[in-house]
C-alpha cells in the first residue's frame, strides 16, 4: 500500500466522538452558587490589594468578590465590565496564576490563593445571561472611527469609543470578529462557542458596525481609512509565523502551531481533525502548550514539548506546564531542532541541548533524534503588512502614550504594537485606554 507523503502517519478519528467531546470539555467547570460564595468568604477585602495591582485592567477585585459575598452577581460583573468589557473570556483565558492570584495574600500566606478568575467567571457568566447589556451609549457624538482588528484589543477599544457616542466600523480580515479569542484559544478554554457569544453581546451597546473579510493592504488601505474617518485604531495583530531555522522547515508534516488551533477551533466535528502519532512541539509559550495538550486529546500517542531554554525560561506559566504534563505531554528542556527528517514527509526531528555561556544561548554539539510525524512551530509571530508611513521598532508598531502612533490621527493596540506582554488582558487594556484618548482627542480635551 502506497501512502502519500503528506498524510503518511497523521490521521483524523484517533478517538471515539464520545471520548473526544469528555476531552474537550470545559477545563474549569464552572462555580455553583455554594462554590462561589465560599471562595468569596476566603477573601481578605484587602484595601491596597496586591491583586488588584497585578491585574492589567485594574479590576476592583476586593470589590466584586464582596459583591459575590452579598449575593449581588451582577453588581460584581458591572465592577469588572467597567473595567474589562472582555471580562467574561479573560476569567477563562487569563493566566491567573501568574497575575492576580499570584499576588493574592492567600497564596503568600498557605499557598492556596482565592479563585479569582472562578470567581470572575462566576459573575460575569450571570450577567451575560441576563440578555441585558449593561450599559447605554452617550449622545451621539457625530464623529467616526475605524478599527482595523476585530480581536480582544480592537473589540475593547469599539465598545469603550460607542459608549462615548461615537460611531465606530470595526474590519476584519477573517470571517468572524474575535481574533485570538475565536482562533488562538485551546477549545477546552472556550467551549460553547462563548466568543462569538461574547461578541453579539458586546455589539449590544449599539453604534458599532463590524465588516468581515477586510485586510489592510488588500482592498483597505490606510490613507483612505485617516480620509474617510476622524480617527482610526490599528489591533491587526501579528499576521506572521516564525520558521524554524533548521534543515528540512518545509517537509510535510511541518506547521504552524496557530493554524492547527484556528482549524480546531473552527472544526465542526473533532473526528475528522487529522493529528499525528509523534508529535513535537516547538516553542515554550501558551500557544506551544494548547497546541501539544490537544494534539494529545485528539489521539497522538506521543506528544513531546522542545524549549530551547530551561523551565524557568518557559513563557508557559506552572500551571499550564502541569497541565501538559497531566495529559501525558513529556517537557524536554535546552533543546533545539537542527534538522526535520523523512522522504518528503517528516518522520523523525534531530535536536541538539543547548546551554548558557556568558548569557548566550549556544548549542553543545551533542544531538539525538525522536520520531515526529507531525511538527508544530510555537515560536513566535511577526508583523505582516506593516501599514506604510507608520513607524516600526522592534518589529512591532511604535506607539507612546496610550497608544499614540507616529501617524496623526491613528493610535494602535494589541499584539502589533509595541510594549506590553501578549496576552488578551492586556490588550483589552490598550484597546480601552486607546478609546479613552481618542475620544478625549476629537472632543478637544
Amino acid at each position: 500500500m502506497t501512502h502519500n507523503p503528506r498524510t503518511i502517519g497523521i490521521a483524523a478519528g484517533r478517538i471515539a466522538p464520545g471520548e473526544l467531546a469528555d476531552n474537550f470539555s470545559d477545563l474549569h467547570p464552572p462555580l455553583d452558587w455554594h462554590e462561589a460564595r465560599v471562595q468569596a468568604d476566603r477573601c481578605y477585602f484587602c484595601h491596597d490589594a496586591p491583586c488588584m495591582e497585578a491585574c492589567p485592567t485594574s479590576i476592583d477585585i476586593p470589590l466584586f468578590i464582596r459583591q459575590i459575598a452579598t449575593d449581588t452577581p451582577e453588581a460584581a460583573a458591572k465592577t469588572i465590565f467597567d473595567q474589562n468589557i472582555l471580562g467574561g473570556m479573560c476569567a477563562r483565558v487569563c493566566p491567573t496564576e501568574t497575575l492576580c492570584e499570584e499576588a493574592c495574600v492567600r497564596e503568600a500566606a498557605e499557598g492556596k490563593p482565592v479563585r479569582i478568575g472562578e470567581l470572575q467567571r462566576y459573575a460575569t457568566d450571570r450577567l451575560m445571561a441576563k440578555d441585558v447589556h449593561p450599559y447605554t451609549r452617550a449622545a451621539v457624538t457625530g464623529k467616526r472611527v475605524a478599527v482595523v482588528g476585530a480581536g480582544p484589543a480592537g473589540l475593547s477599544c469599539a465598545h469603550r469609543l460607542a459608549m462615548k457616542g461615537h460611531d465606530v466600523v470595526v474590519y476584519d480580515a477573517r470571517p468572524k470578529p474575535g481574533g485570538l479569542n475565536e482562533y488562538g484559544i485551546a477549545a477546552y478554554k472556550s467551549t460553547d462557542d462563548f466568543a462569538q457569544a461574547e461578541v453579539d453581546w458586546l455589539l449590544k451597546i449599539g453604534g458599532i458596525t463590524i465588516e468581515t473579510g477586510k485586510k489592510l493592504g488588500e482592498g483597505l488601505s490606510l490613507d483612505a481609512l485617516t480620509a474617510d474617518y476622524d480617527a482610526v485604531f490599528l489591533a491587526i495583530g501579528l499576521g506572521g509565523v516564525n520558521a524554524l531555522s533548521a534543515e528540512g522547515n518545509d517537509r510535510a508534516g511541518v506547521e504552524d502551531a496557530i493554524s492547527f488551533i484556528a482549524d480546531l477551533r473552527q472544526a465542526t466535528d473533532l473526528t475528522s481533525l487529522p493529528v499525528g502519532r509523534n508529535v513535537v512541539v516547538i516553542g515554550g509559550g501558551m500557544t506551544a502548550v494548547d497546541a501539544a495538550v490537544q494534539s494529545k486529546l485528539l489521539g497522538a500517542e506521543s506528544v513531546t514539548i522542545a524549549y530551547r531554554r530551561g523551565a524557568d525560561r518557559m513563557g508557559a506559566s506552572k500551571f499550564e506546564q502541569d497541565l501538559a504534563a497531566s495529559h501525558g505531554v513529556r517537557i524536554l528542556f535546552n533543546v533545539m531542532p537542527v534538522a526535520v527528517h523523512g522522504n518528503g514527509a517528516a518522520t523523525e526531528i534531530e535536536l541538539e541541548y543547548t546551554e548558557d555561556r556568558d548569557g548566550r544561548l549556544t548549542g553543545t554539539g551533542e544531538t539525538f533524534r525522536l520520531a515526529a510525524d507531525q511538527v508544530f512551530r510555537a515560536i513566535g509571530q511577526t508583523l505582516t503588512d506593516a501599514p506604510e508611513g507608520i513607524e516600526i521598532v522592534g518589529g512591532k508598531i511604535a506607539v507612546n502614550g496610550a497608544g499614540r502612533t507616529s501617524l496623526a490621527g491613528v493610535w494602535a493596540g494589541g499584539d502589533c504594537a509595541q510594549g506590553g506582554e501578549d496576552l488578551t488582558v492586556t490588550a483589552v487594556a490598550e484597546g480601552r485606554d486607546a478609546a479613552e484618548d481618542i475620544h478625549a482627542t476629537l472632543m478637544g480635551g
